[in-house]
């Protein structure tokens, strides 16, 4: 049933974006809709306690605690709010801010799942890897593509998504009936600083016009919202937060045509549609204990949760915001297997070690990273 619902809802996402923003009247022809709670909480309803991970032995997290880093500017996959509705999270080197998304959902499911607290830090873009490479956060879970680069700094587990790369334009502009990359020549473009997007994918448009890249995914859409360039490329979930909260947008996907960006392989561009979660290099332990949650799930599941975290739908966890055994709500069928007395769940009960000093404000050194 669970995979029934995930793939249905897969296919009601392609269907969207094929529209590119159109509305066809209803048929009774079409597939049913199926609501994004139910097909993420079936997926999440699923997944059972890895039995061959001892989570009291893994790396960095021996106090109990994951600390995670990510923007908490990047919707959907992470954003920041003023309070906990939704149950968000509460972001450690932010006073009174919290954050929710995608990437706050993946990280819930992992730490119930071993009965860890979760930690999320704020940070730039470009302090994410030198900041897991030092030791301030376990990991990064912030929309990270799983590039050959990247991989060579740190470890990498994953992929917890797949993003396909799509160029966002407005539905009055002249290039929002473009069906590929060479029909959206000579236009103005940009975005965000330290992706693919901006350094691999908009330089293979004819004649593009680069403006300089936006520091942010907020200020990346609001250049092409108030008209300073005439689309810009992105990927699928940040694409479809957009069009969500501005109708006059449009997603424009070039995936799987002759007309679509081009790489030198498939490895190469599977590096650049694999998301990942970024830990400290030869940090196996980490590593495999996140694989080993990850591995559960497929392409359609992780649709089905982004599905959810992609707003107007909400967040579907009912947790608090730090996790101190087990999990209440939705999350309690995450971490026991049928029949499983909640309390005896890996981490549940045991005795926590003491915390490591809570991050405030760390300032590091920053270099350029892709997305």
């Amino acid at each position: 049933m669970r995979r029934i619902l995930a793939l249905i809802l897969a296919l009601c996402m392609v269907f969207a974006l094929a529209a590119c923003g159109s509305e066809p009247a209803a048929t009774e022809s079409e597939a049913p809709e199926v609501d994004p709670k139910e097909a993420a909480e079936a997926v999440i309803a699923s997944l059972t306690v890895p039995e061959d991970i001892d989570p009291a032995a893994v790396q960095g997290v021996e106090d109990g605690v994951l600390t995670v880093a990510m923007e908490c500017a990047y919707a959907p996959y992470n954003w920041t709010q003023i309070d906990d509705s939704n149950n968000g999270v509460a972001i450690s080197n932010m006073s009174g801010s919290y954050t929710n998304g995608y990437d706050v959902m993946i990280s819930k499911i992992i730490c119930d799942i071993y009965g860890w607290e979760l930690e999320v830090v704020s940070s730039a873009w470009d302090s994410l890897v030198p900041g897991v490479q030092s030791g301030i956060y376990d990991a990064v879970i912030a929309g990270q593509s799983m590039t050959a680069d990247r991989m060579a700094q740190v470890d990498m587990a994953g992929p917890y998504y797949y993003a396909d790369i799509v160029i966002v334009t407005t539905k009055d502009s002249e290039y929002a009936s473009a069906t590929s990359i060479a029909e959206l020549a000579g236009g103005t473009a940009t975005a965000q600083s330290g992706t693919i997007w901006y350094d691999s994918c908009l330089p293979q448009i004819p004649d593009v016009d680069l403006i300089a890249p936006a520091e942010t995914a907020p200020s990346m859409i609001m250049s092409l919202t108030t008209g300073q360039v005439d689309y810009i490329c992105t990927d699928v979930p940040t694409a479809t937060a957009a069009v969500q909260k501005d109708d006059n947008l449009v997603i424009l996907n070039f995936a799987g045509t002759d007309g679509d960006f081009q790489f030198a392989s498939e490895e190469e561009r599977a590096e650049n549609v694999n998301i990942g979660i970024s830990v400290q290099k030869d940090n196996a332990t980490l590593r495999e204990a996140i694989d080993a949650v990850l591995s559960q799930m497929d392409a359609d599941d992780f649709n089905a949760i982004m599905a959810y975290a992609t707003p107007p739908n909400g967040q579907i966890f009912r947790t608090h915001k730090r996790y101190r055994g087990p999990a209440r709500g939705l999350l309690g069928v995450l971490s026991r297997q049928p029949g499983q007395d909640p309390a005896a769940r890996p981490g549940g009960d045991r005795h926590r070690l003491p915390h490591r000093p809570r991050l405030r404000h760390t300032e590091h050194d920053t270099v350029h990273q892709e997305r």
